[in-house]
């Protein structure tokens, strides 16, 4: 029997997709989401957060800002980087869920967010491959298949006493052959004619 685990990989499949943005002067603020028509799950792993070449030697500040949900959530800062002292920031166990508003908080950039978009679609190969094992074993059952080994029902005593007497004239033949062999026939596989 299947476990629940076993039934939701059946029926999600992961699409991964590389996603970045940039954040500048220009543009402080980038909302990362998904379209509302989508019913897949999605969630953002979030890999680096760089500098570009040409950032000012200053503090660069990058804070993820919660959704407006009525909640007294503060923005939560996921860098501080600096050319000379820390131009590039590895994330390691950040995954969110979209809608994700990442801001500029400090600098004037270019910081560059780099990520990992994973979309939990739904999967229906397994149900062509059920399909498929189905149809193997239909086949195996092909009356035209080679017939399997059957077991013979128990001799009777005719055929016990019929198999008895051919073991007699294998035996017969077989000292035939060997006194032919022993050169003590005739040498055409004929019994010697008995004298009278």
């Amino acid at each position: 029997m299947a476990s629940t685990a076993s039934n939701a990989s059946k029926l999600e499949k992961p699409v991964s997709l590389i996603w970045g943005c940039e954040l500048n002067e220009q543009n402080k603020t980038v909302v990362f989401k998904v379209s509302d028509d989508d019913k897949s799950e999605h969630q953002l792993a979030l890999r680096t957060v760089c500098l570009g070449d040409k950032a000012k030697d200053e503090f660069h500040v990058v804070e993820i800002v919660p959704q407006e949900d009525g909640s007294d959530a503060q923005p939560v800062p996921i860098a501080t980087l600096k050319p000379s002292i820390l131009p590039m920031a590895t994330m390691v166990g950040i995954e969110l869920t979209p809608p994700i508003t990442f801001r500029l908080k400090a600098g004037t950039g270019p910081v560059y967010i780099s990520g990992q978009h994973i979309a939990l679609e739904e999967d229906y190969s397994w149900a062509e491959e059920e399909v498929e094992e189905e149809v193997e074993e239909e086949e195996e059952e092909d009356p035209e298949s080679p017939p399997k080994a059957i077991k013979r029902p128990a001799a009777s005593k005719k055929a016990g006493q019929a198999k008895k007497k051919m073991d007699k004239d294998e035996e017969e033949s077989s000292e035939e052959d060997s006194l032919a062999k022993k050169g003590k026939g005739a040498g055409r596989g004929r019994k010697p004619a008995a004298k009278k």
